[in-house]
Parts: structure tokens; C-alpha cells; sequence
């Protein structure tokens, strides 16, 4: 009974403010409900690789998924990669604002736990080599992998992939070149793996890295392997 009292104080005292606005939100939610409705959702996508689609569009799956599906079953993003969740997403990783990850963790967990389809039973963050763990000091797929599996009560291994090889920045290559950059990029470590597995990213550019993840996690023996991203860049 005390301890709630006194969160009631510090709420009433130091209300949350928006991250973006700087606005109290009068909820632990660190964004204020106008921003949160302005934000860029994504209304309508590629049901497998989530690539925002015209509200209009006549099929399910993007062009591109149709040709040539990608070694994972689906993938969920939230927001178009644009102002102001860019923003968010950059000071995370390039000005180590960890307390965002709270933030971006519980959007993802409640738009997921309100699917009819089955959680997966294992998160998997995208790793980062050891070289640039080490110059960043975290991994930004780790904290939100953490945070979303303790919300949504799903095991967390972090351990389970490897990066082999410290790969130039996907965004700076040409499509070809991307695939090119990934090839043997990642293993999975120990015996292997089972069953239905989520793989967690910040943001899907290209969609390369998540679909090289899932081909090793699916020949490691993986039946099922999604993606959840915060963001979808196109």
C-alpha cells in the first residue's frame, strides 16, 4: 500500500513527459496521445516482409514477395522510417538514450499481443559483431528483445546468434552488393534450434539482413521465424 501511494506521489509530482513533445502524458508512456496518433503508422503492408502498401492495393503480398519469397513466414512493423520515429530510433542507437527502449518496447508488445495468431516461442535480436558492440557499448535489437519478452512473457536468447563478420552498413550498398555483404554473415551457436522464432530489429530496410537471419535460424531447424521491426523503411 506504501509503495503504491508513493508511485502515485512521484506521478503526480513528475508526470511522464512526451519524448517529443515534451508535453505530460499523464500515463507511464513516455508520448503524449496526440503524438502517438500522429505518429507514422503503417495502415497497410505486404503481409510477409511488410512493405508499406497503397490502401488500394490489390494483393496481400508486395510484387517483389510474389517473385521471390523471403526465408521468413511474416514480418511486423509498426511505423514508416520517417519523422519523427527516426528520430527516436537514432538517439537510441547513436546517442545510447536507453530509456527510449521502454518506450518503443511497449508499442511493439501491445500492438502484438493483440494478434489472433500464435506468439512465437523464442526471440532472437539481430547481432551485432563484437567490433561494434564494442564502439556502441550495447545492442539496440538486445534491450528491445529484453524488454519486449518480459511484456509479452517469451524467452529471450541473445546468445543464439552470431555475426561473423563486422558487415559494411547495408544502407551504403547497392541491392546486389547488400546480398553479397551478408552471405555466411551469421551462424547459430550450440544445438541448434526449434519450433516458432521471432527475430527483433530496430528498423527493415531491404529486408537482407532479417531474411539471411531467418535462412541460418531455419537451417539450424527453425519451423517458423518471424520479424518484428519498430520501423519499415520504402
Amino acid at each position: 500500500m506504501v509503495y503504491k501511494s508513493t508511485r502515485w506521489l512521484q506521478s503526480l509530482l513528475f508526470p511522464s513527459q512526451c519524448r517529443l513533445c515534451g508535453m505530460a502524458t499523464g500515463t507511464a508512456l513516455r508520448l503524449c496521445s496526440h503524438c502517438l496518433a500522429e505518429s507514422p503508422w503503417i495502415r497497410n503492408a505486404c503481409t510477409q516482409c511488410s512493405l508499406p502498401l497503397p490502401a488500394q492495393a490489390e494483393h496481400s503480398h508486395c510484387g517483389h514477395c510474389q517473385k521471390q519469397p523471403p526465408a521468413f513466414d511474416t514480418a511486423t512493423a509498426l511505423f514508416h522510417y520517417r519523422p519523427p520515429v527516426d528520430y527516436l530510433i537514432k538517439q537510441l542507437k547513436f546517442s545510447n538514450e536507453l530509456a527510449i527502449v521502454p518506450l518503443l518496447a511497449t508499442l511493439m508488445s501491445a500492438r502484438l499481443a493483440m494478434r489472433a495468431a500464435a506468439l512465437p516461442s523464442l526471440l532472437v535480436p539481430v547481432p551485432l559483431h563484437r567490433t561494434r558492440l564494442r564502439e556502441r557499448g550495447f545492442n539496440q535489437a538486445t534491450e528491445l528483445a529484453r524488454r519486449v519478452g518480459r511484456e509479452l512473457g517469451i524467452r529471450c536468447n541473445h546468445r543464439l546468434c552470431r555475426r561473423n563478420r563486422d558487415t559494411r552498413p547495408q544502407s551504403l550498398l547497392s541491392p546486389n552488393a547488400r546480398r553479397l555483404n551478408l552471405r555466411n554473415a551469421f551462424s547459430v551457436e550450440g544445438h541448434g534450434v526449434s519450433g516458432h522464432v521471432a527475430i527483433i530489429d530496430d528498423v527493415m530496410t531491404t529486408g537482407h539482413t532479417g531474411n539471411e537471419l531467418a535462412r541460418v535460424l531455419k537451417r539450424a531447424g527453425a519451423e517458423r521465424v518471424e520479424i518484428w521491426v519498430i520501423a519499415r523503411a520504402g
